[in-house]
């Protein structure tokens, strides 16, 4: 991890923007805001987290790790949320978290993110809907990663990228997205020639271009628009 400028700026985090003013002021003192390069692991299953994660523009999976080395993953978090939770003091999770797209994010101390949480205001409001989106997300990446094709899936991953990224232009590997998708890399490489000659994206060298938003949404299946509409849902604005 590299330390960021230490002044937060540009894309925020939207469970925190949602938050009333006067508490986001209360709890800026208390963020850090880091760069993860790609393929950062912020822990792994089983070990103890000692920091909460709020994305700025960046995007972490959650994946649970197989015997065989292969990696599955089961949800993805970027500005609309965070990772770390649900957590306790000293507490861990069953899965590895890992920042499949590099970019900022704000970060927390565990205890000083459980004493904030205890004092039941805004922020335990809006953790408490968005833990509750989080799991509709993995019911909802399960059935699709059963139900629905390889090029529906990609296209979903894809614009979900591109929501919390902030830009149609955004670094990820044929190997890191067959991972995510739980497919062989041929398979992968078919997928995104498909969507590439269809107009709706560019892809070479590891970087990828959203070119046709609008065709893009069109080849996804409705789980997109399902997990999006959800978590939407989770960061509305409170009054002071």
């Amino acid at each position: 991890m590299e330390p960021g400028s230490g002044e937060i700026q540009g894309t925020e985090n939207r469970l925190l923007a949602g938050l009333p003013p006067s508490e986001r002021e209360r709890l800026l003192p208390r963020l850090t805001e880091i760069f993860l390069k790609v393929k950062t692991v912020l822990f792994e299953p089983g070990q103890p987290i000692d920091a909460v994660y709020f994305p700025l523009d960046g995007v972490i999976s959650l994946v649970t790790p197989l015997e065989d080395g292969d990696i599955v993953e089961v949800a993805t978090v970027g500005n609309e949320g965070l990772v770390g939770v649900p957590v306790v003091l000293g507490g861990s999770l069953a899965v590895r978290a890992i920042s499949q797209v590099a970019g900022r994010c704000l970060t927390m101390e565990a205890g000083a993110f459980l004493s904030e949480l205890g004092k039941r205001g805004g922020l335990s409001r809006v953790v408490d809907s968005y833990v509750q989106a989080l799991f509709g997300q993995i019911s909802q990446a399960a059935a699709c990663n059963r139900l629905h094709s390889n090029e529906e899936r990609l296209a979903r991953w894809l614009l979900m990228s591109h929501d919390r990224v902030g830009a149609d232009n955004f670094f990820i590997t044929q190997e890191f997205l067959a991972q995510m998708l739980g497919s062989r890399r041929a398979t992968v490489t078919l997928s995104a020639s498909i969507l590439q000659q269809a107009g709706f994206i560019q892809y070479r060298r590891g970087h990828v271009e959203i070119t046709d938003r609008h065709g893009l949404e069109s080849a996804a299946c409705e789980c997109y628009e399902v997990i999006r509409s959800a978590l939407e849902r989770v960061a509305v604005p409170q009054p002071l």
